[in-house]
């Protein structure tokens, strides 16, 4: 792993996973929003391994593809990759690694119990959603051409295709 990767995991999902739900549980402390700590029933024991453990799938698989098959560059926008890739979870949404990010905060809101750290996940989709409409996709499109507005055409944003996509090959 180069040290452009390391940089764009420590300020990408660092931020979003560590750094944000770590401020709100500060910053709610001591009122009726705080975070009451590990959870003390079965939903939320379920709740935070089950998204935990499909966020925590979804951005290591994306990762991986991205390490392996991207051609070089980052998930970072300052350094992106140079290959579109339409591989593995791909082929059935074109945000997985998100997803995976979105899946793992509603993982952290059960596990601490805490309103404000869904309340940071439900604005930190719809600040991507927002992002990759206006900016990440147009770049996209710019970048890869026809392949890139094929894949649009077919693959949904955030709720997957119930098939594979066959616009990539098999991993």
């Amino acid at each position: 792993m180069n040290i452009g990767m390391i940089k764009a995991i420590l300020i990408l999902p660092g931020t979003a996973l560590v750094y944000v739900p770590v401020l709100l549980v500060w910053l709610t402390r001591n009122t009726a929003y705080a975070a009451r700590g590990m959870p003390d029933n079965v939903t939320g024991w379920l709740g935070a391994t089950l998204f935990g453990g499909l966020g925590l799938v979804l951005m290591i698989w994306s990762m991986r593809l991205f390490m392996t098959k991207g051609g070089g560059g980052t998930p970072a926008p300052w350094e992106p990759i140079n290959n579109l890739i339409i591989l593995g979870p791909y082929q059935y949404v074109r945000n997985p690694m998100l997803s995976g990010v979105i899946f793992f905060l509603i993982a952290e809101a059960f596990f601490f119990q805490s309103w404000p750290i869904f309340g940071w996940a439900v604005f930190f989709f719809v600040l991507n959603t927002v992002y990759f409409a206006r900016f990440e996709e147009p770049q996209l499109e710019q970048r890869y051409g026809a392949p890139y507005v094929q894949y649009k055409q077919n693959v949904p944003r955030w709720l997957p295709r119930t098939t594979a996509y066959p616009g990539g090959e098999k991993t």
